[in-house]
């Protein structure tokens, strides 16, 4: 059987490089736009499930955060905006080196 894929690297390299890749855009856009998931999504391309996902994992790194929960621009719903941008997260949230 022909490998008709033109792409060299097997498939779980390929994958790993496309979430990379995505949570690369995802936290570029966040440090300089403050955001809902909802607006990343349209601004990136980036389905919002995997926005979600990766804000998760973002936030356990301690390289998110949620600045305040008001109403979506795009959806009207209240949703909280999201920064990577460490001098727009809020000071309690913070590492504090004392």
């Amino acid at each position: 059987m022909k490998n008709t894929n033109n792409n060299p690297l097997p498939n779980t390299q390929r994958q790993g490089k496309y979430i990379k890749s995505q949570l690369k855009t995802i936290f570029n856009y966040l440090k300089k736009h403050t955001a809902t998931a909802s607006m990343v999504t349209k601004a990136t391309g980036v389905d919002q499930k995997n926005i979600c996902r990766y804000k998760r994992d973002l936030e356990k790194a301690g390289i998110l955060w949620e600045i305040e929960k008001k109403l979506c621009k795009r959806t009207g719903f209240k949703a909280w905006y999201l920064t990577t941008n460490p001098k727009k997260a809020p000071y309690n949230n913070q590492i504090q080196m004392f």
